[in-house]
């Protein structure tokens, strides 16, 4: 079944959309965790998705001083929500991984009991949010005990368009990342189109000077109806440009307002890099568990999906 997702990641003259989400909190019993699940997948019926991403939430708040917007709560191993939203939807689901707080030999057996115990064949693997605290594995030290073990996973990581705005060389993480392995990229959410269109460039350029073929981009995008959501995309280190933050908490419906931004954004997006021959793909997320923000990320997904396959529609003409 999960073939089929590599199948899709690796042609280029089509989309991939997914819709990413996060495990219920710890504790929740089996039978409300398929509540949950069932609930969330009822919402996503209308829609032509190729699979779902579970996010493994971790305690960022190493990485900045100001307090969490919103309580950190732990989560349920993604790996059980995974198979669970698997065997649910009969659709592939992609598994994040924080690799920092496992030695190598320890994450060696959580990668044979995700592939064996859980049907797990498409993750990505995240390193630790910031360089304070103990690191039991760096993410290299992850990818090349991956690469060493024989289960043939698909291997994704993560990019952050903030990172290039500021050291200019997230495309030349993008070429490491691939040469350890990665056969896909998933974004940080969008809200400063610029720094995304910058990064791509780059990384088309790095591309062909190197004659190396791009790997799939999955960006992100998230609607935003609050200011509390604001505050905890920017906390999350989400650039979101001052105009951007003011349309929409000046706007009558800022949830609205976000969605017509995203769409907007990615338009930017697309003029600049589809002909650069880079794959690119859509991942729609929730960042809150509010029922709005639930059901305009569902919104949201419509109508990106539409944009992107008309583009691509056009493109092959």
């Amino acid at each position: 079944m999960n073939t089929d997702l590599r199948e899709k990641f690796t042609d280029p003259t089509r989309g991939v959309y997914l819709f990413g989400t996060t495990p219920p909190k710890q504790g929740t019993s089996a039978e409300k965790m398929t509540e949950i699940a069932d609930k969330l997948l009822a919402r996503l019926q209308s829609l032509e998705f190729d699979g779902m991403i579970v996010y493994d939430i971790q305690d960022e708040s190493s990485r900045i001083n100001t307090p969490r917007p919103f309580p950190f709560m732990h989560t349920l191993d993604p790996r059980v929500y995974s198979r669970l939203l698997r065997e649910r939807s009969g659709r592939p689901v992609v598994t994040y991984k924080s690799v920092s707080q496992r030695d190598r030999a320890a994450f060696t057996d959580w990668l044979n009991e995700a592939w064996q115990e859980y049907g797990i064949r498409d993750i990505v693997l995240v390193g630790s949010p910031s360089s304070e605290g103990e690191i039991k594995l760096s993410l290299n030290d992850a990818y090349s005990t991956l690469i060493a073990q024989p289960l043939p996973y698909q291997l994704g990581g993560v990019t952050i368009a903030e990172r290039h705005a500021k050291k200019g060389n997230e495309h030349q993480r993008l070429i490491s990342k691939g040469q350890n392995g990665c056969e896909f990229f998933v974004s940080q959410a969008v809200y400063n189109p610029q720094a995304t269109i910058d990064m791509l460039t780059s990384y088309a350029r790095e591309c062909k000077t190197l004659g190396l073929t791009p790997q799939r981009v999955i960006l992100t995008f998230t609607p935003c109806g609050s200011a509390k959501t604001l505050e905890f995309m920017e906390w999350l280190g989400i650039s979101v440009p001052q105009a951007t933050n003011i349309r929409i908490l000046d706007a009558e419906n800022p949830l609205q307002e976000s969605i017509r931004i995203c769409r907007s954004n990615l338009e930017q997006i697309l003029e600049a890099v589809l002909p650069l021959g880079i794959p690119l793909g859509l991942n729609i997320e929730s960042l809150t568990n509010r029922k709005e923000e639930i059901e305009a990320s569902v919104q949201l997904f419509k109508l990106l999906k539409s944009i992107v396959d008309l583009r691509l529609a056009e493109a092959q003409l």
